[in-house]
């Protein structure tokens, strides 16, 4: 029996047809680079000092005064969350006395910012954190906030992949489309921290996940060539161009209502894709679906002017020996169980690394709207580099490699002196180089491990992993608070970690995709289990025929 890819061979690998898909789900993918990043500037936390009453009678130098001072950094800059007691300050300068000369300000008492805080218009006008005061004792909602929108990511991928498996991958493209953009632009009308954290959560659910679905349609429609370059410079440097935008936008349009409606906008252009993008033949064919897969098959013949082939016919033979799958499927035997762990810790701690590095941009020193440029310009070469490791390296090895050298720049930031500040930019980029680029490999690498009767539930299920990753990353960042260092050595140690245990995975470089579990069984690394596995048994009877004997 041939399989699909033999099956439609005449169509070519590069037509109208291919074309068309090919950029179309591209496409598709720029309002995910909009809504996957935008907590940076949604919920960017600006400077801030405690509002001192305008009718609280001080003079302009205890005016000036009324903010005691903290180290932060090793600069002593005005506290973010305590004054000095406002009504001792109001005696003070009712006497005439002065700051620092008559008072000696160490003893006077402190307390905290009863009236509210001001913040600084610079870098932004307004977030979700001025809105609704998310600073000192509520500091703990913003990474909050960032992290159930991943809770909501987490969710979706988990619920997209089971669904589009089971009811097709184009219908649960376009809901989760909706989902995105739809409970976007009702983010803008938030008129509380709650109601805006639970929406951004159901944002979470339709982002990533309509990633994941066209991901795995353009990898079941095109033919294996494009199909590393679609999952590498297609899928990923349109999701790179909307991050890119994203500063952009961000820069003009800093008012946080106004930008979020900015970034919805575009999803709505998505809309007439439904009526040109097709359902994934080898779906219907795992359905049995035949007449609808032969008219899209039909359809690419047309369009790529090249003649149908009789033996067209004969894709029932390629769902003879189908299943019906679960996500328990995916632990079917101990080897496949093995496989998928280490897949599920491979996409945590990559994505653990890869969210910690894109959130904390506004965190590092210089302009914030050009470094969060920068972090999305770098992921370009990164796609780059990935493409043409997946085009000339073992799978493995390539993802090992540039796992390594992201943790291990990632871990040397801790030895860049306090004012080399653009050093330590630059060693960020190039960690998140690294990371980036072995994360874009994770999605062919995963997809050629699992046969198409679970594959885009493996998918699914190792992006829910990384999406616990992701709900972590923000509290990596938080700790940066406490010591600038620790975020970058735990990430950088997470990621060295399991580029060792990449290692150990199967290789599937150069085996087509498999259709059935008995393929997966065949692809490199499994193929020795089972051969090892059978020879155990060879001389299993072997050994019972010579007792056999022996008896008799």
């Amino acid at each position: 029996m041939r399989d699909y890819d033999e099956l439609i061979a005449f169509l070519g690998e590069w037509g109208p047809f291919q074309r068309l898909i090919f950029f179309l789900l591209s496409a598709s993918i720029i309002p995910n680079g909009f809504n996957g990043m935008s907590a940076v500037f949604l919920a960017g936390t600006p400077d801030h000092r405690c509002r001192v009453p305008a009718g609280a009678n001080l003079s302009g130098e205890w005016l000036n005064a009324s903010i005691p001072l903290e180290e932060h950094d090793g600069r002593q800059v005005p506290s973010r969350c305590r004054r000095y007691r406002l009504e001792a300050l109001v005696n003070f300068s009712a006497l005439d006395l002065r700051p620092g000369l008559d008072v000696n300000l160490s003893q006077v008492e402190q307390e905290k910012c009863l009236d509210g805080w001001e913040y600084s218009r610079d870098p932004f006008l307004s977030t979700v954190v001025t809105e609704w005061d998310l600073v000192c004792d509520d500091d703990w909602k913003t990474p909050l906030t960032t992290s159930l929108f991943f809770v909501g990511v987490l969710l979706g991928s988990f619920i997209s992949g089971q669904l589009s498996d089971r009811f097709g991958r184009k219908a649960i493209l376009f809901a989760t489309m909706g989902v995105q953009t739809g409970f976007s632009f009702l983010q803008i009308f938030s008129t509380s921290w709650e109601m805006f954290t639970v929406l951004f959560l159901i944002v979470g659910m339709g982002q990533i996940s309509n990633y994941v679905v066209a991901f795995i349609l353009g990898t079941e429609i095109l033919g294996k060539s494009v199909r590393i370059i679609f999952s590498t410079l297609g899928v990923c440097i349109f999701f790179a161009i909307g991050y890119m935008l994203l500063p952009l936008f961000a820069y003009f349009i800093r008012d946080w209502r106004m930008l979020l409606l900015a970034l919805t906008v575009p999803g709505v252009c998505c809309i007439p894709l439904w009526w040109i993008i097709p359902e994934s033949p080898r779906w219907l064919i795992s359905q049995g679906r035949f007449q609808e897969a032969e008219r899209i098959i039909q359809r690419a013949a047309k369009m790529n002017g090249v003649t149908v082939p009789e033996a067209l016919g004969e894709m029932q033979d390629l769902n003879a020996s189908q299943e019906h799958a679960i996500l328990l499927d995916l632990f079917r035997t101990q080897n496949i169980a093995v496989i998928t762990v280490m897949s599920l810790l491979l996409w945590m701690f990559t994505s653990i690394g890869y969210f910690g590095l894109s959130l904390n941009t506004s965190n590092l020193h210089g302009n914030a709207y050009l470094n969060c440029f920068l972090s999305a310009v770098i992921e370009v070469p990164a796609y780059v580099i990935a493409w043409l490791l997946l085009r000339t390296l073992p799978r493995r090895y390539s993802i090992s490699g540039t796992l390594f050298l992201g943790g291990g720049v990632i871990l040397f930031i801790q030895l860049v002196p306090p004012d080399l500040h653009l050093l330590s930019v630059i060693l960020a980029m190039l960690g998140k180089f690294g990371v980036t680029a072995a994360f874009s490999m994770l999605y062919v690498y995963t997809a050629e491990l699992y046969p198409t009767i679970v594959r885009n539930m493996a998918v699914g299920a190792t992006s829910m992993s990384s999406r616990v990753g992701s709900i972590i990353a923000p509290y990596f960042v938080y700790l940066g608070a406490y010591d600038r260092y620790l975020p970058y050595i735990l990430m950088g140690s997470l990621t060295v970690l399991i580029g060792i245990l990449t290692l150990f995975l199967p290789e599937s470089y150069g085996n087509p995709l498999p259709e059935t579990f008995q393929e997966m069984l065949r692809i490199k690394g499994f193929r020795k289990r089972k051969l090892t596995t059978e020879i155990d048994h060879s001389k299993k009877n072997e050994l019972n025929e010579k007792n056999l004997i022996t008896q008799l």
